[in-house]
């Protein structure tokens, strides 16, 4: 008996309804998406979390959402592996105001040796951010032996070199000190 090919607008729909399902399965956060998985330098990365920022209890700042390995459990996000951290941003905020808020987090966060270690690595990275428009998206991204990237709406802004950097600056929003400890909390969690 011989096996009925499907026809090409078969194969077309069936496409799209795969496309579609995929869509569906995204995690989502006040109207804001992201993809379930990720890959990053090869390294295929599953949503830890997803979390919902807020400035003075009220006002919407950001949405974002934490990948890891698969296999990795989020209490570990600081081992050296591959990561990726995505943030859209639902208010205008310049260039600056990135260096600025950033550094004054990682002051508070590490010991003195530790932020002069990282000091020139992060004025060259500071130097990197754009402002941000509703909409736009910041994605840092870190990948053993290659460093920390940081992409502002998928293109690639630059890299800064180390594990030390990484955890570092990924610590900003998940270490012992984060930006907000609500935040951090529901990026962390298992099983978005």
């Amino acid at each position: 008996m011989r096996k009925r090919l499907k026809s090409p607008l078969t194969c077309v729909l069936l496409a799209l309804l795969f496309l579609l399902g995929t869509s569906l399965q995204a995690a989502e956060i006040k109207g804001v998406g992201f993809e379930d998985q990720i890959l990053v330098e090869g390294t295929s990365l599953k949503i830890q979390g997803v979390a919902l920022m807020k400035w003075a209890g009220f006002i919407n700042v950001y949405a974002g959402a934490l990948y890891l390995p698969e296999a990795h459990s989020s209490t570990a996000w600081d081992d050296d592996i591959t990561k990726s951290l995505e943030l859209s941003y639902f208010h205008g905020i310049k260039a600056a105001d990135f260096g600025s808020s950033s550094d004054k987090l990682l002051k508070n966060a590490l010991t003195e040796a530790e932020y002069d270690s990282l000091s020139e690595r992060l004025k060259t990275f500071y130097g990197l951010f754009r402002d941000v428009s509703p909409g736009d998206r910041y994605r840092l991204s870190y990948s053993p032996g290659k460093g920390t990237e940081l992409h502002w709406n998928d293109e690639l802004l630059g890299t800064a070199p180390g594990a030390d950097f990484a955890q570092a600056y990924f610590g900003i929003w998940l270490g012992d000190k984060p930006i907000n400890k609500s935040f951090r909390d529901r990026l962390l969690a298992e099983d978005a």
